[in-house]
Parts: structure tokens; sequence; C-alpha cells
């Protein structure tokens, strides 16, 4: 009786150890799988949180890209003006320099009529004398310097009249020229490059 009242009691406290080892087996697994499920939640967050943040940044823009483009816009906008600064003076300077040339050029042709009148009048057996000889390569060589400038006689005689370069002081009916064609000079005139600094002064044919 003794006997299997012992053998009972081991029994049931062998019994009782086994469920207590389950039982802290179970509670183990389960702290387990809590602190599994900890940190994955921690790691989800953290990669939210990083997600977030890396989107933030991208959709926001930094204080200093931002003062970088308006510096750079700043700096195109400067560069544009000076640059149409510095075509409009070049623009400028090249009509206050031509017509500065045409004022001297209109004040020297006046010399150059009374060169050609006054070696128009000189008679045929006086020509090769040495003092209208001078004069003549005097004329020649200011018409040189004309040339070198960009000035031009305008062409007249036997040309159709055209109002833009030439100046009609008289008109004169005559078959054998066609009609509106310039058939005499009076004053010769004279262009610098493409502007007109003097009219030629004409007689023209009805």
């Amino acid at each position: 009786m003794a006997e299997e009242t012992k053998k009972t009691m081991d029994s049931e406290e062998v019994k009782t150890s086994e469920e207590e080892k389950t039982t802290r087996e179970e509670t183990a697994d389960e702290t387990e799988k809590q602190a599994e499920h900890a940190e994955g939640a921690e790691t989800e967050e953290d990669a939210a949180s990083e997600k977030k943040g890396f989107f933030g940044k991208k959709n926001k823009k930094d204080k200093k890209d931002t003062q970088i483009e308006d510096l750079t816009d700043k700096l195109r906008r400067q560069m544009a003006e000076f640059d149409n600064f510095r075509k409009r003076t070049e623009k400028e300077k090249s009509g206050m320099f031509e017509m500065g040339a045409k004022s001297v050029v209109e004040k020297l042709l006046p010399v150059v009529d009374n060169f050609e009148r006054g070696l128009a009048s000189v008679p045929e057996d006086q020509k090769e004398d040495p003092f209208v000889a001078g004069v003549d390569k005097v004329y020649k060589q200011l018409l040189t310097v004309f040339d070198e400038l960009g000035v031009k006689p305008i062409e007249a005689v036997g040309q159709p009249f055209d109002p833009n370069f030439h100046n009609a002081v008289m008109h004169v009916e005559d078959d054998e020229q066609g009609e509106n064609v310039v058939v005499e000079e009076f004053q010769k005139g004279y262009m610098y490059h493409d502007s007109v600094v003097r009219h030629s002064m004409v007689k023209v044919a009805n």
C-alpha cells in the first residue's frame, strides 16, 4: 500500500514537472514571438520614417538650393542686360561715327567742287604747267582719300531720274533722250557708304 502510494506520488511529480516544462516552453515561445513582433514593428516604423524623410527632402527644396537658383537667375538677367547694353552702345557709337564722318565729308565737298571748277577752266595749252599739274595731283589725292573712306560720286548723266539720289532743278523736252532720264549734271552728288551726303543737281528730259 505504501509502495503504491509512493509510485502514485512519483508519477504525479513527474507529470507536474512535465507540465511545468511545457508551460515554460510555451511561455518562452510566446515571449520570443512578442519580441519578434516588436522588432518587426520597429523595423517597419524605421523604414516608414526613413521613407518619409527621403521623400520629404526630395519634395521640399533646401534653402541653399533656392538661394542658388535665385542668384543664378539674377546673374543670367544681368548678363543679358549687359549684352543688350553693349550692342546698343556699339550701335550708337557706330551711328555717331557715321554722322561725324558725313558731316566732315559734306564740309569738304565744296573744296572738291572748287578744284573741279578751277581745273575745268584751265586752257588746254596751260594744262602742262607745273602749278596746274600740282593742283591736279592734290585734287586726285583728295579723291583717293574719299574713295578709301567709302565716299563715292553718284552716277547721274544717262541714268533714270531717281529722287533718292537726284535733285531735278530743270526739265527739258528732248525726243532723242528717253523719258525721265538725266541729261545734264550741274553739281555732282556723293554718297558715304549707303547714305546720301549730297544729292546730284541735274537736268531731266521729259
